[in-house]
């Protein structure tokens, strides 16, 4: 019962990117009174899932949203893999480094197949106007934007595809960076 609690708080709090009020977990809960939320509440508070600011408003914590980090698995020769609860690990922490400067684009065609980045694809960027050679990058070349490997040699630059069937992208006017690839993402 504990979990279906937990479950529908996460759902609130995903939808509305908010914590409830008592009020509204009164309802959420099917509780008819503010004292039954605020021993609940105490049990979220005491297994860290959310804490509550200076004001006494609850906040999510880092585990709020976690999901249950169990090891890993060979890649190689199967091997026996014994199911035990590693640590916790919240995905937007560990693929997020600057969440002001990020933001995700759906990807539209094939021309960095070879990259491992697929038509339908979402890619996680980071805003920046300066790449390395050979980054993943999303530019403005000649007014249109595109993905591809960012490549500079001898003063030139270029973007060069991960597809065979497509040509490299050399400017005739300007290539300007708007962002850096910092993680693909793919649903099965």
């Amino acid at each position: 019962m504990y979990n279906d609690y937990k479950s529908k708080l996460t759902n609130f709090y995903e939808r509305g990117k908010r914590m409830p009020t008592y009020t509204e977990m009164m309802k959420i809960f099917g509780f008819k009174s503010k004292n039954a939320v605020a021993r609940l509440v105490d049990k979220f508070i005491e297994e860290g899932i959310v804490a509550k600011d200076h004001l006494g408003r609850l906040i999510a914590l880092a585990s709020f949203d976690s999901i249950p980090m169990l090891g890993s698995v060979k890649a190689g020769f199967p091997a026996d893999v014994a199911e035990e609860m590693k640590d916790t690990i919240n995905i937007d922490e560990y693929l997020v480094d600057k969440k002001d400067n990020s933001y995700m684009l759906t990807v539209d065609g094939n021309s960095m197949i070879d990259a491992h980045i697929a038509d339908g694809d979402m890619v996680l960027v980071e805003k920046t106007n300066v790449a390395k050679d050979g980054q993943i990058v999303i530019a403005d070349v000649d007014g249109e934007f595109t993905m591809k490997y960012f490549r500079i040699k001898n003063g030139k630059t270029w973007l060069e595809p991960a597809n065979k069937d497509f040509k490299p992208i050399y400017p005739t006017m300007y290539l300007n960076i708007t962002a850096v690839v910092k993680a693909v993402i793919r649903k099965y």
